[in-house]
């Protein structure tokens, strides 16, 4: 096990048993905060199938009827009837928290009422295609909330467990291996002073017999 560099002293056996109680409050910390961090991604992931079912169910019902438009006015005239009208800003986007995750909020505006191309040269089928598309829109909005709020999460947790495995298998034990080595080095050397300090004991008990001779 690999240690940390440090002088064989009481205050650098101090100094790592503290950092050592530091370590293991964080990874107790990062630990929970990994636990719910996965109970959100699993509920969010959830709801969101659910969804995204649904969409795509919608998604295509009005594609559809868009290929039903395009086999009635073809392509150039249906391409040319969506392309009608003004382009209008719709979506605004602002942030929340999540679990300390900064992840993007979307408000979807008013859509526009279909039209501004010739009813003449477009099937009816069209509007209705338009109209399923429009009504689809903002739970495609919110399909691409959740979604992008279970990326971030996902990185979230990514970078939470390598630091919780980073502190669990490398840190921690790498400064338990340096408090071990430096407890022992502090043990031998207080076995030899003790040592030490017999032998002297002894002899000056020798000196002292022998001048009361």
């Amino acid at each position: 096990m690999p240690q940390i560099r440090a002088n064989p002293n009481r205050m650098e056996l101090l100094k790592l048993r503290r950092r050592s109680a530091t370590a293991r409050r964080g990874h107790k910390l990062l630990k929970d905060k990994l636990d719910e961090l996965m109970k959100e991604f699993q509920a969010r992931i959830s709801d969101n199938r659910r969804l995204r079912r649904d969409v795509e169910s919608d998604l295509a019902g009005a594609f559809g009827l868009f290929a039903l438009a395009r086999a009635e006015a073809g392509s150039a005239a249906l391409a040319s009837a969506l392309m009608a009208g003004e382009a209008v800003p719709l979506l605004g986007v602002t942030e929340k928290s999540v679990m300390s995750v900064r992840v993007p909020v979307f408000a979807l505006g008013t859509l526009p009422e279909p039209g501004g191309y010739s009813l003449a040269t477009t099937p009816a089928v069209l509007d209705t295609a338009l109209d399923r598309l429009a009504a689809v829109a903002p739970r495609m909005i919110d399909l691409a909330e959740r979604e992008k709020a279970i990326e971030l999460l996902a990185a979230e947790i990514e970078r939470t467990r390598r630091r919780v495995n980073a502190l669990e298998y490398v840190l921690i034990p790498t400064i338990d291996a340096t408090i071990r080595d430096i407890t022992m080095k502090l043990d031998e050397a207080e076995r030899g002073n003790l040592t030490r300090l017999m032998k002297v004991k002894d002899m000056i008990a020798r000196q002292e017999a022998s001048g009361g001779r």
